[in-house]
């Protein structure tokens, strides 16, 4: 019994450092899951985007901090659909107002929309109400660059004012089309169309009326003004993602702030690509990204303007010559929205967005995150409560590894047979460890025991506990989801605490964050911590003092440790403590060896002195 507390310690006390380590070092800080939230200022944002259309060899935007300002007030072409609103800008054509309606800030009544896009101060009017104390400039433009021959006047800049020609309000459905005319013959259009979730359809076009041919290229970009507010934690990838050709692309803010400088770019990294990919930017639970249509090769970019302080990702389209009296056309993609797994795998298959659905981070773990998240993901569909869900999930996956703690159990129940034996040996070895490790292992393998058996059903968790952490914490499908009473949001910590009896004293309870807070145990938490210790009393304490302080010590500490996480781990991890105390006490029982679990509990209390018993006093 000996070796087997000890093997339940070792695994125990390893499972206790791989999460210190993780909650010390990876685990993220609270903040708000906005897009952005650090004040405005004239240097961060200046008035307009990072780039705009120059004549290179290399049909490459350059620079564009110092491009002229909208000299008149622009119009706005309203958005709206069921899941998102807000405005096109007819200065520079561009979709920088866009809030997502079916998410709200907080989970409070009236709580506003999440806000997505913002506009900067040279296209942002009254129509737009935009918080600049909470909110930075965060946009899509296109354009076009100019070929050879061609001066940058005669085709549109951001700053450029556009007429709307077709259209009323951008909605599924209802297209619309704005136009410039350059004067010289080229009549621009840029076409914006709206599904029923997150995909814009930009179609951009040159008419060519003039007597010569005309060059150009036409790109994306997506401009973001200063560095938004981040989880800042390893464990959740934010800023740049893409695909190139098969191969995912992911650089934080600091990545971006170190680039090397490349000619005409600035510090920028360029990737050709040749068939598929998109680029853009992730925030937890929301992106912006291009798309060029499948199989259409084009150059993606990432760029950093360091006195702007402006984040940029491009898609440049080649170039091509509009012959006189022709069109020449370019569609892309622009998704802008939620991170909703469903919504982004839904355009992996159409418009066929290659591995669209991996800008959900699924981290190191993506071989188990993914397929949990699936059926996460299904048993709420069938359930319709998340919470529920989380429970159903932990009876699955204990399902699944029940033949090893089957084994597990069956191996501690032998072990239990052999103590005999083992007390025998020991009588017989006495002080002689060697022989007493030799004859031990002996009989292990004689009697076909592993001692190391109970050891697997704990270290198996380690994984599964991390990549549910995974799911809970980088999918949008548990922010704000409910499971019943007070537990209104199982992405975020249980809200209750012991310091006010779980809100039946007059009082709130102590601010997150705070050392009060930590203390004040909500009752998940304690629960958490009921179930680690009924389950650790299955067994009789060990005889060794020290071991038997880490058992007294160990559910208390991880209760709170755990308890602060996410209370949708925190309910998979109860759930997990119940299965397995049933499933323990039930394998045991029925090969002989029903485990004394309240006489374990008696044992453990502090045993009353009789009257006679005094300190100090011998027998």
């Amino acid at each position: 019994m000996e070796d087997n507390n000890r093997n339940l310690i070792l695994a125990t006390v390893l499972s206790f450092l791989v999460i210190l380590v993780w909650y010390t070092v990876f685990a993220p800080e609270p903040v708000s899951d906005q897009p952005s939230g650090q004040p405005l200022t004239e240097q961060s944002i200046g008035d307009q985007p990072l780039a705009t259309p120059a004549q290179t060899a290399a049909a490459a935007p350059a620079d564009l901090e110092n491009a002229p300002a909208t000299a008149e007030p622009a119009g706005r072409v309203a958005i709206q659909s069921p899941a998102v609103s807000g405005s096109i800008s007819l200065a520079g054509g561009r979709i920088d107002d866009l809030l997502l309606t079916r998410y709200q800030e907080t989970i409070d009544e009236g709580s506003p929309d999440v806000r997505l896009l913002t506009p900067s101060s040279a296209t942002a009017d009254d129509r737009v109400s935009v918080d600049s104390a909470q909110y930075k400039p965060y946009y899509a433009v296109y354009g076009w660059t100019p070929g050879p021959g061609v001066s940058a006047d005669l085709v549109p800049n951001p700053a450029t004012l556009w007429t709307l020609e077709s259209g009323e309000t951008l909605a599924p459905g209802q297209p619309v089309t704005l136009a410039w005319d350059n004067g010289a013959g080229q009549t621009f259009r840029r076409t914006f169309a709206l599904d029923e979730n997150y995909l814009f359809t930009v179609g951009q076009s040159v008419e060519n009326n003039g007597d010569a041919a005309f060059s150009a290229a036409p790109y994306g970009i997506i401009a973001r003004h200063g560095r938004p507010d981040t989880q800042n934690n390893f464990i959740l990838h934010e800023g740049v993602v893409g695909m190139v050709d098969g191969t995912l692309v992911e650089m934080d803010y600091d990545d971006l702030a170190e680039l090397e400088p490349v000619e005409r770019e600035g510090r920028a990294e360029v990737f050709e690509v040749t068939g598929n990919g998109w680029i853009g930017f992730t925030d937890k639970y929301w992106m912006t990204s291009l798309a060029p249509a499948p199989g259409q090769a084009f150059t993606a970019v990432v760029k950093y303007a360091d006195g702007a302080d402006i984040y940029q990702t491009e898609a440049r389209f080649p170039m091509q010559t509009v012959q006189p009296g022709t069109t020449l056309s370019a569609d892309s993609y622009l998704f802008a929205g939620a991170k909703v797994w469903e919504v982004i795998r839904s355009y992996e298959e159409v418009p066929g967005i290659q591995r669209f659905v991996d800008s959900i981070d699924w981290g190191w773990f993506y071989f188990l995150t993914k397929p949990i998240f699936q059926l996460l993901h299904w048993l709420h569909g069938i359930i319709g409560n998340m919470g529920w869900a989380i429970i159903a999930l932990t009876f699955v996956l204990k399902t699944l590894v029940f033949p090893l703690a089957r084994k597990s159990y069956i191996s501690m129940a032998k072990m239990k047979e052999l103590q005999p034996q083992m007390e025998e040996i020991k009588n017989r070895t006495g002080d002689d460890r060697m022989k007493f490790q030799k004859e031990v292992m002996e009989l292990y393998k004689r009697e076909k025991v592993n001692p190391a058996a109970g050891c697997l059903p704990i270290l198996l968790q380690i994984p599964i506990f991390f990549s549910l952490y995974k799911v809970i914490f980088v999918t949008i499908e548990l922010r704000h989801a409910p499971w019943f009473g007070w537990i209104q949001d199982l992405s975020a910590p249980d809200p209750s605490s012991l310091l006010n009896l779980f809100g039946l004293l007059p009082y709130a309870a102590p601010v997150q964050g705070t050392l009060l807070h930590s203390l004040s145990l909500p009752a998940l938490a304690i629960l958490l911590g009921i179930s680690m210790w009924m389950q650790q009393k299955l067994n009789p304490a060990p005889t060794d003092p020290a071991q038997k302080m880490i058992f007294a010590w160990m559910p208390w500490i991880f209760m709170f440790m755990l308890g602060g996480f996410a209370s949708g781990l925190v309910l998979y991890w109860i759930t997990n403590n119940v299965i397995t105390i049933l499933q323990q006490y039930t394998i045991m029982s029925m090969h002989g060896h029903r485990p004394d679990l309240f006489g374990n509990i008696k044992s453990s209390m502090p045993k009353r002195k009789g009257a006679g018993d005094k300190p100090g006093v011998g027998k």
